[in-house]
C-alpha cells in the first residue's frame, strides 16, 4: 500500500519534463519547416529593393532558387535513405561531375541516342553506389571511409575521361551532336517560370516519398537505422538494405549529372565540388537524425529550400561566397547539437 502511494505522488513530478522533452522533440522534428519560415522572412528584410520591388520575391529570383536547389536537392532525397540507415555518402558531388562527364561525352563523341546514354549513365551511377555499399557491408568498413575513396575514384576517372577539359554539348542531327530534345533540361515552362530541372527534382522526390513512406522497403529502411542487430533477428535482409540504399544514392547521383549537363551543356570534372555537404546539410537540417532511425523526405525538401533561400539571400546582398559555406557548416553543427540533445533527454526521460 505504502509502495502504490508512492508511485501515485511520482507521478506527476515526473510528467512535467516529458511534456517539455516533447515540445523540444517537436520543435527539432519540424526544424527545417521553421527554418525555412525564418529564412523567408530574413529574405523579404534584407533583401534590396528595386523600383520599390523586393527582389527576393521577385518571380525570377524564386525560379532561380528552386533551379539552383534542383541537382542538390535530387542528391538530397538519395542522401536521406543513406543517413536513416546510420550511414553516409561522400562520393555524391564526384559522382554528379563523374556523369556528367558521361553524358557530355556518350552524346557528343560516341554518339548515342538519347535514352540510350540516361540509362547507360543512370545504370552507372547505380552501380558505383551499389559496389560502395557492398564493399562498406561485406568488409565491415566504415561508409565514411569507403565513400571518401569514392569521392576519389569518381573525381579520377571524370578527370581520365574529359581529359582535364570541359566536355561541351552542341545540338543538332549530325555526327558530334548531341540530340535537341536534350536541351529541354535547360528550358522553363508553364510561361518561363518552372525550370524543367525543377520538375525533374519534384518527380524524384515524389517517388521518394512513396517508397520511403509506403513500401516494405521504406519501413527495412527505418528499421535498419534504428536498430540493426534487431532488425536482423526479425528478418530484415539487412546486408541487402544497406547496399541498395547506396546504390539509390548512385543513381539519383547520376540523375542530377544528366541534369547538370543539360542545364549548362556540358560535362566538367571539376564542378559538383561541395555537393556532398549541402545534400548532407539539407538532409540533417529536414530532420532525419545522423544516429539513424529516424528521418523525413518532405524536411529534406524543406531543408534543401532553406540552404537555396539562404544563399540566394547572401548573393542578393554581394556577401562573400566563403561566407555561404561558413553558414552553411554551422548549420550542420546546430542541427546536429539540437539531435543529440533530444537523444540525451529522451535517454533522461525513460
Amino acid at each position: 500500500m505504502n509502495d502504490a502511494a508512492t508511485l501515485v505522488k511520482s507521478t506527476p513530478v515526473q510528467s512535467t519534463p516529458r511534456r517539455r522533452l516533447d515540445f523540444f522533440a517537436i520543435a527539432v522534428r519540424f526544424q527545417s519547416v521553421i527554418g525555412l519560415i525564418l529564412v523567408a522572412i530574413g529574405g523579404v528584410i534584407f533583401s534590396p529593393r528595386r523600383h520599390g520591388s523586393i527582389l527576393f520575391l521577385a518571380p525570377d529570383n524564386i525560379a532561380n532558387i528552386v533551379r539552383a536547389i534542383s541537382e542538390t536537392g535530387i542528391i538530397a532525397v538519395g542522401m536521406t535513405f543513406v543517413i536513416i540507415t546510420a550511414g553516409i555518402d561522400l562520393s555524391v558531388g564526384a559522382l554528379l561531375s563523374l556523369c556528367s562527364v558521361l553524358t557530355a561525352t556518350i552524346m557528343t563523341t560516341w554518339g548515342w541516342g538519347l535514352v540510350p546514354t540516361l540509362l547507360f549513365v543512370m545504370t552507372c551511377g547505380a552501380l558505383f553506389g551499389c559496389t560502395q555499399g557492398a564493399i562498406s557491408t561485406r568488409f565491415r568498413l566504415e561508409a565514411f571511409i569507403v565513400t571518401l575513396a569514392g569521392l576519389q575514384v569518381a573525381r579520377g576517372l571524370a578527370l581520365v575521361i574529359s581529359n582535364n577539359q570541359y566536355i561541351n554539348i552542341s545540338y543538332g542531327n549530325g555526327p558530334g551532336l548531341a540530340p535537341p530534345i536534350f536541351s529541354v533540361l535547360g528550358d522553363r515552362l508553364f510561361n518561363n517560370t518552372v525550370p524543367v530541372a525543377t520538375l525533374v527534382f519534384l518527380v524524384v522526390a515524389i517517388v521518394a516519398i512513396f517508397v520511403l513512406n509506403f513500401t516494405r522497403f521504406g519501413r527495412y529502411v527505418f528499421a535498419v537505422g534504428g536498430n540493426e542487430r534487431a532488425a536482423r533477428l526479425s528478418g530484415v535482409p539487412v546486408t541487402l538494405v544497406k547496399i541498395s540504399v547506396y546504390a539509390i544514392t548512385g543513381l539519383v547521383s547520376a540523375i542530377a549529372g544528366i541534369v547538370h549537363a543539360g542545364q549548362f551543356n556540358f560535362g566538367s570534372a571539376n564542378d559538383g565540388t561541395g555537393y556532398e555537404l549541402t545534400a548532407i546539410a539539407a538532409v540533417v537540417i529536414g530532420g532525419t537524425s545522423l544516429f539513424g532511425g529516424a528521418g523525413s523526405m518532405i524536411g529534406t525538401i524543406a531543408g534543401a529550400i532553406m540552404l537555396g533561400a539562404l544563399a540566394n539571400i547572401l548573393q542578393l546582398n554581394n556577401i562573400n561566397a566563403a561566407l555561404q559555406l561558413l553558414a552553411t557548416g554551422a548549420i550542420i553543427v546546430v542541427a546536429a547539437v539540437l539531435q543529440s540533445l533530444v537523444r540525451r533527454r529522451e535517454g533522461l526521460g525513460r
